[in-house]
């Protein structure tokens, strides 16, 4: 398959991603269980009426998207793919109580139509009046790399020439509380998180939503060069080394090639022993990691591949996100590795535009 370029990135997350200068102000969070997105203003963007009616998902997909397609000078993309781990979470949890609270009797349906994963695709598609492809990918974590796949082979296979690929996420109070109780999220006793050296389970929950522009041509604007990706449902932890080494040989790269390694390190102490065997293979390359900037969540990657694009771009690597001290020069090529709890590991090739 042939490299594609990204035109164009936008993030709503806990850092203030939609401002100036974002990788100069990221701000690492260790000592909350839960870490909000920091919203814009949706008046500016959606009129008053609709966004009573829309989920938080919704929102921030929208304005993200409203974002990416404008850096990109685009205002009808050939394909709209959106990829989430829960999708509309919150409808969901409001359908589930009207069925309890009314008996499964007299249910109004709109909880239940907003409530589906694709409804993210499909508002953003009514909002632009676009008929284009519109296609929603639910693959826990790899939900994003799977649509960022599918928009470049939209473009190799000349279907699209400007594909709008993104992920989001959003928090509900309930399936808080169970993450809670299963112990997917850190106790207030293992606050604050050692993310790097962590001994104890679970995660610091976040949310937010990242939209890219993927196109065929590089443009004055490009951050990056998508060369490949790779997913994977299940890897065992000693074919972690293989599993990345035989991803670059298929690039006709090594490890040596790779400037940085942005890794997904949670301060999970079970599933982060897949990122400890990673990282020695790159001893001379700038070593990141990131979720103590935005959370674990099933699309967090979409954070990292953002960061990613804006440290390509800029030629900076921010001090906050790194491990070991290698700093280069210039940077050319990063790699991407990130899993959640151990299950759908994914590798993301981006390359200087």
């Amino acid at each position: 398959m042939s490299a594609v370029y990204i035109n164009s990135a936008s993030c709503i997350s806990v850092q203030d991603t939609l401002n100036e200068n974002i990788l100069q102000n990221l701000k690492p969070e260790n000592t909350s269980q839960i870490i909000k997105a920091i919203e814009p203003n949706y008046k500016e963007f959606i009129p008053p009426a609709m966004i009573r009616r829309m989920s938080k998902t919704v929102k921030m997909s929208s304005v993200a998207s409203h974002y990416a397609l404008k850096e990109a000078r685009i205002e009808q993309p050939d394909a709209i793919i959106v990829g989430t781990g829960m999708g509309c979470s919150q409808d969901s949890e409001k359908f589930l109580k009207n069925v309890i609270d009314n008996h499964e009797e007299f249910l109004t349906p709109t909880f239940f139509i907003q409530s589906t994963h694709n409804t993210v695709a499909g508002q953003i598609a009514l909002g632009l009046q676009c008929h284009a492809y519109n296609f929603t990918y639910v693959n826990t974590s790899s939900s994003l790399e799977f649509s960022l796949l599918d928009a470049k082979l939209q473009i190799n296979d000349g279907e699209a020439e400007n594909v709008l690929a993104g992920s989001t996420d959003e928090q509900t109070d309930r399936t808080m509380e169970l993450y809670r109780l299963n112990n997917t999220i850190k106790k207030d006793t293992d606050l604050p998180v050692n993310y790097l050296q962590s001994d104890t389970n679970g995660v610091i929950w976040g949310e937010g939503a990242s939209f890219f522009v993927i196109g065929k041509d590089k443009t004055e604007n490009s951050y990056a060069k998508l060369k490949n990706i790779h997913i994977s449902n299940k890897v065992e932890l000693n074919e972690v080394q293989d599993f990345i080494q035989n991803f670059l040989a298929q690039n006709n790269l090594s490890t040596n090639d790779i400037d940085a390694v942005i890794l997904g390190f949670s301060g999970d102490a079970e599933s982060d022993v897949y990122y400890t065997k990673a990282i020695d293979l790159f001893p001379d390359s700038s070593q990141l990691y990131y979720k103590h900037l935005s959370g674990e969540f099933n699309t967090a990657s979409g954070f990292s591949m953002f960061i990613a694009c804006h440290i390509l771009k800029e030629q900076q690597i921010p001090e906050v996100m790194m491990i070991n001290t290698q700093k280069k020069d210039s940077v050319k090529n990063i790699l991407l590795y990130n899993h959640l709890a151990g299950s759908d590991h994914s590798l993301v090739l981006l390359e200087k535009a």
